[in-house]
């Protein structure tokens, strides 16, 4: 590195990112260089380290809001951030090739040369459950439960029985039948909302590490319902418009 820095046409040739994504890095406060004497920016190793911090985030999915508040958190931690960062790669991995085993014996046993048990296919189903949820929302649970949490519910998950899997996959399509039902009342309060938080109970507790339920923690994960907007999608997209906010209301009356 040059003793006056990097200019943001060097740093966006070697880290990969284009010069438009560090301006609005330096606009929205996530990413600040300093000033030369003629205005231009300039990148000290600092802002090399805190970029890939960025990068590295971004790629477990962190939005851009959530990744500045993790950095600038008071008690934030980069070799911690990064092993953790690792560990989370690592589990990935493993899933990786729990699928890819999976699937590569469903194809043999497609072609003839091979046979695959039921069992076989379920661990194979699993697994891949798994990894989407992961791929989809583990960023932001490891980011704000930690790594220990997510994992253990993972393994959780992992060890279920076929049993206890299509149990837990009817329960929340039982959900979703009550959440109408209850929606129907117009009452957060009612009977039927109710029946449906204990029900929504159930389910969190069966992804959730033992013994990490409790009322204020379900009333905490309906907030973050509603401040994500993959979560209504998907309820309001099964149930109705205002599926989610129904749900948020029923948790937070009856949990």
């Amino acid at each position: 590195m040059a003793r006056e820095g990097y200019t943001p046409k060097q740093l966006a040739r070697i880290s990969g990112v284009s010069v438009r994504t560090l301006h609005h890095y330096d606009q929205i406060g996530l990413l600040v260089p300093q000033r030369r004497d003629n205005g231009y920016r300039s990148y000290c190793a600092a802002d090399v380290e805190r970029l890939q911090q960025i990068l590295l985030y971004r790629q477990m999915g962190l939005d851009l809001h959530a990744v500045g508040e993790l950095l600038d958190a008071r008690d934030y931690d980069p070799a911690r951030a990064l092993q953790q960062h690792l560990d989370a790669l690592r589990s990935e991995h493993a899933r990786l090739e729990t699928l890819i085993a999976t699937v590569e014996k469903t194809l043999a046993t497609m072609k003839g040369d091979a046979t695959m048990t039921d069992q076989e296919r379920f661990e194979g189903l699993k697994a891949e459950t798994i990894a989407q949820n992961e791929k989809t929302y583990g960023a932001e649970a490891r980011a704000r439960y930690g790594d220990k949490a997510v994992d253990e519910a993972n393994r959780k998950l992992a060890r279920m029985s076929e049993q206890e899997w299509t149990d837990i996959m009817e329960l929340e399509e039982a959900i979703k039948a009550q959440l109408k039902a209850a929606m129907a009342t117009g009452d957060p309060a009612s009977a039927e909302a109710a029946e449906l938080v204990r029900m929504h109970a159930r389910w969190l507790a069966a992804h959730w590490p033992d013994g990490a339920y409790s009322p204020e923690a379900h009333r905490g994960m309906a907030k973050g319902y509603l401040a994500d907007q993959r979560f209504i999608d998907y309820y309001d997209s099964a149930c109705g418009a205002g599926a989610t906010q129904f749900l948020h209301d029923a948790i937070c009356a009856n949990a």
